[in-house]
């Protein structure tokens, strides 16, 4: 079965929203702990528009499965990953103005950043991923850089899927990618814009260790509860695990 990093960054934006204490992304982890996930991620934006630098701190004493750190490739963001060493770092792209991420990283731009980020951070014992699009170029340069993980950026499947009822070519697509990353050496994430209706296709890709969901299962928590929506999303990995059986 794909395990599942719940990221709670929008317990952090809905806080932000009044400059409040509350909701708390520690408490929020706690509740997805105890409903069983098997990771926490947040992604630390440079303008910090929900996430905080103490958010990491505080998550990093009290995180008792696994802390995804997302960050954009600087020397701010790596001097904190170093300072703070959560148990995996997901290099990302980042825009201010973007609303969400909106695509893999370009490996082809800048190369030598990502080649020195990924020794430092795994040089000092941080294992790597890189979010990427199922691009068989990206994925052999993410081999080629040395990073422990690839995350496949699943938007364009998901946005198929909303629009069209049907992403066959994107699933393959993701499929593909995943079974030639696991080929040459990379363990394999997926995430972005996974709902309760699009995940199993991906969840059960042989190759696919973990995933990453954030808006769509807080969302849903919104209404019936954090610890439910994940147990619901727990539900939906298991019905994957089965299938891949068959």
């Amino acid at each position: 079965m794909a395990t599942l990093g719940v990221n709670i960054d929008h317990i952090a934006t809905l806080r932000q929203a009044r400059r409040e204490d509350e909701p708390s992304p520690l408490e929020a982890a706690k509740i997805v702990e105890k409903a069983g996930a098997h990771g926490i991620t947040v992604h630390l934006r440079e303008d910090r528009r929900h996430i905080q630098d103490a958010d990491v701190i505080a998550l990093r004493k009290k995180v008792k499965t696994r802390l995804n750190l997302e960050m954009a490739a600087t020397e701010e963001m790596i001097r904190f990953a170093l300072k703070v060493k959560p148990d995996q770092v997901t290099l990302v792209p980042e825009k201010r103005q973007e609303l969400t991420t909106e695509g893999g990283l370009n490996l082809r731009v800048a190369p030598e950043r990502f080649e020195k980020a990924i020794d430092r951070l795994q040089g000092n014992g941080i294992p790597v991923s890189l979010f990427i699009n199922p691009d068989s170029q990206m994925i052999k340069l993410s081999a080629w850089f040395g990073a422990t993980f690839i995350e496949i950026h699943t938007g364009e499947y998901c946005l198929a899927f909303r629009k069209k009822g049907s992403a066959a070519g994107e699933l393959e697509a993701v499929s593909a990618g995943a079974k030639l990353a696991k080929e040459i050496g990379l363990r394999v994430h997926g995430g972005h814009g996974l709902t309760y209706e699009n995940v199993i296709p991906i969840a059960a890709i042989p190759e696919m260790e973990d995933l990453n969901i954030g808006h769509n299962l807080i969302a849903r928590a919104s209404m019936v509860g954090l610890e439910r929506a994940v147990k619901d999303m727990l539900a939906l990995l298991q019905k994957a695990k089965q299938g891949r059986k068959k």
